[in-house]
């Protein structure tokens, strides 16, 4: 019966299959994803279980089987993974379409083959305006709650989001979207001299 292997021997082992099969992996991989963000995730979940069951790995050209397998599992877990945002993309949009929807008092249901363009419009402002647009409509918070989140004064809240508002009108406009501004912009032009809305 063999010793097991020292700490060292196990890590020349799997430098020594990586450099041989790596570039076959990546190429396999590389075909099979849509992007080399996706690629390069999976090829590191491949080499981090070649890694956690090194004991497990073959030796020779058998090993490059073994991790063709491990890469075709990885693969099938990123694909079921993708599939599943995809669906929580689309609920998502239909929520934000719902949402938007009320937070500018027009019915659900009105023109929802505007969704694309909705969505396109809200993803297209600054961070700042959809998380302002998101407290409102989405948390259903008040100028008051907002400014406790922000940390900010009520007045600010009402400056922010009318301007917010405005930009979001303007990002509508130009998707062709239908909201006119009159129904979105439904909080007046706040004062800007300090004093409490």
């Amino acid at each position: 019966m063999h010793p097991p292997p020292t700490p060292e021997e196990r890590r020349l082992r799997f430098e020594e299959v990586y450099a041989a099969d790596h570039d076959r992996i990546l190429g396999y991989v590389r075909r099979r994803t849509d992007n080399s963000h996706d690629a390069a995730d999976v090829i590191a979940e491949t080499f981090l279980t070649a890694w956690r069951r090194l004991d497990d790995l073959p030796r020779g050209g058998e090993a490059r089987l073994w991790l063709y397998g491990v890469a075709r599992r990885v693969l099938a877990n990123h694909h079921r993974g993708e599939r599943r945002r995809s669906v929580l993309a689309a609920d998502l949009g239909a929520e934000l379409r719902v949402e938007l929807a009320a937070a500018v008092h027009r019915p659900p249901g009105h023109q929802s083959s505007d969704l694309p363009a909705i969505a396109a419009a809200f993803g297209d402002l600054p961070e700042g305006d959809r998380e302002l647009l998101a407290l409102v409509g989405w948390e259903g918070l008040d100028h008051g709650e907002i400014a406790t989140v922000l940390g900010c004064s009520r007045n600010a809240v009402r400056i922010r989001l009318y301007r917010a508002r405005r930009r979001f009108a303007r990002e509508l406009e130009r998707h062709d979207a239908a909201f006119p501004q009159s129904q979105l912009i439904r909080t007046p032009a706040p004062a800007t001299n300090g004093e409490r809305a």
